[in-house]
């Protein structure tokens, strides 16, 4: 994919929300896209037509994060009010609220069975809760983080988690294994490359880092936007070609993904932070957001969740649905930069 072929315009601009929207998803063949946000709701697009098709009301607060499965037929929700909630797509019913977490839950993920919900809290922990069962504990929890987890990626054997503590951690649930990679600076997103075999993280130092997930190795960094003081999300493109990200400034930019070179970047919206690709579809959707700085512990690190954006813009909701042009495959496979671990 050349430069050319991103996308620089908006396609289509989906609006109904009453607040600041705080994540936007895909499903999984790309042909919907969930969001949420600061009017405790949840609401359900078809992005490519523009269409809104269902909201779901239950949250106490603002939800945070959603998650839907394979199949289409359930979908996972957290928020401020603690609880991560467990819908009946089709129906808009809760079918369990699982409840645990000390404070407000920052993201949620299905397993690959979605069998399995991981969720990441301010609480400074990672909890596991079986869908299966009729109990709302957790079946495992893991708090050895130093602060707030914003982020985390499920693989078949792995839990990886990304915080505010400057670390991503990998649990490998087989053996009961626990591996840190110390970034140095606060992490406020994480995301998976399509082929599996490399994690992107954004910091709060205006940096995004690209780490092979089997040695933990320092590949790549990405440079240019802004990211000082809030969360920004980041994510690589379906083809793994290109990497993407918000910034505080309002611009989208694209990366290329071996010589970290800007090769695209457009102002969107007055502040962007959050940008989602479908693994399927050719699609970028990206999200201009408001809502509160990140304050500064004592560690000098980022204690709780907050996302900026343009107030007046996004209060009725702005997501822009952009198209790219399919290209070949590039995986992340390049010259080991810094060791980490």
């Amino acid at each position: 994919m050349s430069a050319s072929d991103l996308p620089r315009k908006e396609a289509t601009v989906l609006r109904g929300h009453e607040g600041a929207v705080l994540a936007a998803r895909f499903n999984g063949d790309g042909n919907y896209c969930l969001s949420c946000g600061k009017d405790r709701t949840i609401r359900l697009w078809n992005p490519h037509r523009g269409i809104h098709i269902k909201t779901y009301k239950s949250h106490g607060r603002e939800v945070r994060d959603v998650h839907v499965t394979s199949d289409n037929s359930k979908l996972i929700s957290c928020g401020g009010d603690r609880q991560i909630f467990y819908w009946d797509v089709a129906t808009g019913r809760v079918i369990r609220k699982f409840r645990g977490h000390d404070s407000e839950v920052n993201a949620v993920k299905f397993n690959e069975y979605s069998s399995v919900v991981v969720s990441a809290g301010y609480d400074q922990s990672l909890r596991a809760w079986d869908c299966r069962s009729h109990s709302t504990e957790p079946i495992q929890i893991i708090d050895t983080f130093q602060d707030s987890v914003m982020s985390v990626c499920l693989t078949k054997t792995e839990m990886i988690a990304g915080s505010v503590d400057g670390t991503v951690r990998t649990f490998d649930i087989r053996i009961g294994r626990e591996i840190v990679d110390d970034l140095g600076q606060p992490v406020n997103c994480i995301s998976m490359s399509n082929d599996g075999n490399c994690i992107l993280a954004s910091c709060l130092d205006s940096t995004l880092r690209l780490l092979d997930r089997s040695t933990g190795e320092l590949l790549q960094e990405y440079k240019g936007h802004t990211c000082k003081s809030y969360k920004l999300d980041c994510c690589l493109t379906n083809t793994d070609a290109h990497v993407t990200g918000g910034s505080e400034d309002g611009y989208i930019y694209f990366w290329d993904l071996v010589d970290a070179t800007v090769v695209s970047s457009f102002r969107a919206h007055a502040s962007v932070t959050a940008v989602a690709g479908s693994e399927v579809e050719e699609v970028v959707l990206m999200m201009g957001l408001w809502s509160n700085r990140l304050p500064t512990s004592k560690r000098g690190t980022c204690k709780s969740l907050g996302i900026v954006g343009d107030q007046d813009a996004l209060w009725g909701l702005g997501i822009v649905v952009n198209s790219l042009e399919t290209s070949t495959n590039s995986q992340c496979f390049l010259k080991k930069k810094e060791k980490k671990r």
